[in-house]
């Protein structure tokens, strides 16, 4: 940070909650590139010396990756973005270097500061580059007891400076990519490293430090998520879809979209849109001409596609009773909370107690209850708790579902509690 950066971010921190001295706070400064906007790195040539500077760099690694959600097939990195103390900013492109693996190990030992690192970890994970240590800065300011923790309000309220905004969902698969992007993009790291360690000695202040550390080690050591069971079940307007003929004929059309989807490389609703989807199932139309005349397949779609989706449409209608989607999944831990009054009224009485508890502690610990602990552990307890609900007991169950151990020290009391008074 330059000396008039460094003086606006010491004036402007303050703690989550706090008001500021002037209820007319002065204009926040945009943040400009320290060194200006450096050159995209798309050749293997270009790529060894981001690879030594980085390598040769001190301190944590800001890291950041755009994708063009919205407008290609799957959550692929277009752009990555790297900054360190003594190799300076980075911006490379995936298309033109696939493999950023040796990238990956320069960096390996140290630690990667990322914002909201749970969405961009997938994409970098496949082109090579996976922490062993990370800080998110997002997830540190939820702990904080910040009320807004996008990128852009942490860097304003935290360090006083304005980032530029309108770039976030632009199709970031676009070559060449505008200077405009390529510049907002720089900005996303420019500060990083500086908000890590703002909210670090923040987080040290509040006591929250080592709760921080436990989340982040959990993220960096986390799987990849396991391939969603029937997604198209998460068909947009699915719960307008009654019957198990229509059923099979959101999953067929889902089908033969995604597929089409992938052979193309688009997003999927730039194909064919959920509601379409929904509103073939629900009229289960016989022929083409009769499909043409449902929204979502009006007059700018060709006769080739419509008899497309018309073959799904004809498959499901064809499908024998037996092959039939069922009504709903198997259910995977307790049912809908909202059942609970009917099934099991001491149960749906411990998970009153229980939610009250959590949200009185989160409110004391000035964090979002959902980063206490998660509601669908509280549900897994209430509806499954030990037969002899005790502290270790409950800590044991908490455990098992993933909890981390400063979860366990402030929850299993509480929830023990809730436990017990529902018993009686």
């Amino acid at each position: 940070m330059t000396d008039a950066q460094k003086t606006a971010a010491d004036t402007t921190l303050r703690a989550p909650g706090d008001s500021p001295p002037d209820s007319r706070p002065a204009p926040v400064p945009l943040l400009e590139p320290r060194e200006g906007i450096p050159p995209v790195t798309a050749t293997d040539e270009a790529l060894a010396e981001v690879v030594a500077a980085f390598a040769a760099g001190t301190g944590p690694v800001a890291v950041d990756a755009e994708r063009a959600s919205g407008y290609r097939y799957g959550q692929r990195a277009y752009l990555v973005q790297l900054r360190r103390e003594g190799a300076g900013s980075a911006l490379i492109d995936p298309v033109g270097c696939p493999d950023l693996s040796a990238l990956g190990e320069a960096i390996g030992d140290a630690e990667w500061v990322l914002h909201a690192a749970t969405q961009d970890l997938p994409c970098l994970r496949d082109i090579g580059m996976v922490p062993t240590r990370l800080f998110d800065t997002e997830l540190a300011g939820r702990l904080a007891g910040f009320a807004r923790v996008g990128l852009g309000a942490m860097v304003e309220n935290v360090l006083g400076f304005a980032l530029e905004k309108g770039h976030s969902a632009v199709d970031w698969s676009t070559r060449p990519l505008p200077e405009p992007w390529l510049r907002y993009a720089a900005l996303d790291v420019e500060l990083l490293v500086d908000l890590r360690d703002a909210l670090e000695e923040e987080l040290t202040r509040q006591g929250k430090l080592e709760w921080a550390h436990q989340e982040f080690a959990a993220i960096a050591a986390a799987p990849p998520p396991p391939p969603r069971k029937d997604p198209w079940r998460r068909t947009s307007g699915m719960h307008k879809v009654r019957r198990r003929r229509q059923m099979a004929v959101v999953r067929e059309l889902w089908t033969a979209r995604d597929q089409v989807a992938q052979r193309r490389d688009v997003s999927p609703g730039k194909v064919l849109g959920d509601a379409a989807i929904v509103e073939a199932a629900l009229n289960l139309p016989p022929n083409s001409h009769a499909l043409a005349g449902l929204p979502g397949f009006g007059h700018r779609m060709g006769r080739r596609q419509l008899e497309q989706w018309q073959a799904a449409v004809d498959r499901a209608r064809a499908l024998p009773e037996s092959d039939l989607p069922q009504p709903g999944q198997p259910l995977n831990g307790p049912p809908p909370p909202r059942s609970w009054a009917d099934k099991d009224p001491v149960a749906a009485a411990r998970l009153s107690a229980a939610r009250a508890a959590v949200t009185a502690l989160a409110e004391r610990l000035n964090l979002p209850q959902e980063n206490l602990i998660t509601p669908d552990t509280v549900r897994r307890l209430c509806w499954e708790p030990p037969a002899l609900p005790t502290r270790e007991t409950v800590a044991e169950v908490l455990v098992s579902h993933g909890a981390r151990p400063w979860q366990i020290e402030q929850v299993a009391p509480i929830l023990t509690e809730a436990l017990l008074t529902d018993a009686d």
